[in-house]
């Protein structure tokens, strides 16, 4: 199937100033903060308080784009908060935006919070307020502005799922049901390594597909350096006495998240071997249920090779897999590079599903190798049938983490990619890009 890229809009949304809190506009990463109704482009964002203190020093801010132009159509005025606020839309036209807002006085450093979702009906201000309920007791680990949050939905059925970590061992989840009510169903608990050591394996920022009421999970382990040795080694160079890493890969998934607990944990990916480094992208469930994963992982961690590893070399690669009940039926490496050689290293990779059915891959990627004359970026696409790559005309390429109006955030497919990350043109400023397909 041969589909051109068209670009039809490379702009910025709005600037900010830096919280300093740890978190930014993008701080969601297995979410979207993006969402496409009809001709209408939602896109929430986060200004800084000045008058107030790191962590909870934020509040969210919501934006349309219908006709040329960005417009500023909610402030939210009450509450404070550290994390973006990833949306959620149903195939009604209602706009779900989540929020964590704390609980606690001005003064106070950090502190329980209380998750929240804002209504917009048909996209349009007011917003109504509803308050996702929880299964069992989470004030004995209550949340906190550190959410870790996912949110995802099916706009085909008006459902959504809410997932928040409590504490270092287990996210508690809430699930909003197609007659607009909110249902604790449980917890789910990480993790645990035992055989190389005694460690919860907390998942942060994964990427989820909610598929009527079945859930598909894929997430990176997000723990402090487990190997006492890597870990004094860099110690040394940084100073800090932790250092967080992300080297295991993981799925697990319900046919019923009312009825039916997670299955067993599967381990996509390990790259403890030479301190790697990998990073969940996106998932996408087809009709007949087979799960589609994309992943990218870097082989080692080159502060830790002069010591530990010297004759390992680098290489970055997009991985693709497939899998149906726990067993993985297929694995391609879509892109790799290796150290020393010329090539295009992976930065981000998303899925975008046309209207046809069609599946697309988006990835950036920047040169692995310093040649005079080369863009700093580029964009490519791919049908995953094929995987034959076409280079996206986008005159000034946005250059790190992006998100997109995916499927799993409730837009409808779309022969148009919505792309928010941050500006190649302006620092602490997010950019718009638009892109249209077609064949």
């Amino acid at each position: 199937m041969h589909i051109h890229a068209h670009v039809e809009v490379e702009e910025d949304i709005y600037s900010f100033t830096s919280a300093d809190n740890g978190a930014g506009p993008l701080w969601c990463h297995g979410s979207t903060i993006v969402a496409r109704w009809e001709d209408s482009v939602y896109v929430t964002g986060l200004e800084t308080l000045p008058e107030h203190e790191p962590l909870h020093n934020c509040r969210w801010l919501l934006f349309q784009k219908k006709t040329e132009s960005w417009r500023l159509i909610h402030r939210d005025k009450t509450g404070r908060t550290r994390e973006p606020s990833p949306v959620a839309l149903l195939g009604n036209g209602d706009l779900l935006v989540s929020a964590n807002p704390t609980l606690t006085e001005a003064d106070r450093y950090s502190g329980p919070a209380e998750p929240t979702v804002f209504r917009f009906p048909f996209g349009q201000p007011p917003p109504g307020r509803e308050l996702p309920q929880w299964q069992g007791d989470s004030q004995a680990n209550p949340f906190t502005e550190h959410s870790y949050r996912t949110f995802v939905a099916d706009a085909e059925t008006n459902q959504a799922l809410y997932i928040q970590n409590t504490g270092m061992e287990t996210a508690q989840l809430s699930f909003l049901d197609r007659d607009s009510s909110w249902w604790g169903v449980g917890q789910l608990r990480w993790p645990w390594e035992h055989e190389r050591y005694e460690s919860v394996l907390r998942l942060c920022y994964p990427s989820v597909f909610l598929k009527d009421r079945s859930v598909h999970f894929l997430g990176t382990a997000d723990i402090v350096e487990p190997f006492e040795v890597w870990r004094t080694e860099k110690h040394k160079i940084t100073g800090r006495s932790w250092d967080y890493v992300f080297r295991r890969l993981f799925y697990t998934s319900t046919n019923d998240i009312m009825e039916e607990p997670f299955g067993q944990w599967i381990e996509i990916t390990d790259l403890e071997s030479f301190a790697g480094h990998v990073s969940n992208q996106d998932i996408w469930i087809d009709q007949s249920g087979l799960a589609h994963l994309l992943w990218k992982e870097s082989a080692i961690d080159l502060r830790l090779r002069k010591s530990f590893f010297p004759e390992q070399k680098q290489s970055h690669r997009l991985v693709y897999a497939t899998i149906r009940d726990g067993q993985i039926e297929q694995k391609q490496v879509l892109i790799e590079t290796i150290e020393g050689e010329y090539g295009w290293n992976p930065i981000c990779a998303r899925f975008h599903q046309l209207p046809t059915g069609e599946l697309l891959v988006i990835s950036s990627l920047t040169p692995n190798v310093s040649v005079s004359g080369l863009p700093n970026c580029i964009f490519q696409f791919s049908v995953v049938k094929e995987f034959e790559w076409f280079e996206v005309p986008i005159i000034e390429p946005i250059t790190g983490i992006f998100l997109t109006n995916t499927v799993r955030g409730g837009s409808k497919p779309s022969d148009i990619l919505d792309l928010v990350g941050m500006s190649p043109r302006e620092p602490n400023t997010l950019a718009y890009i638009q892109i249209r397909f077609d064949d």
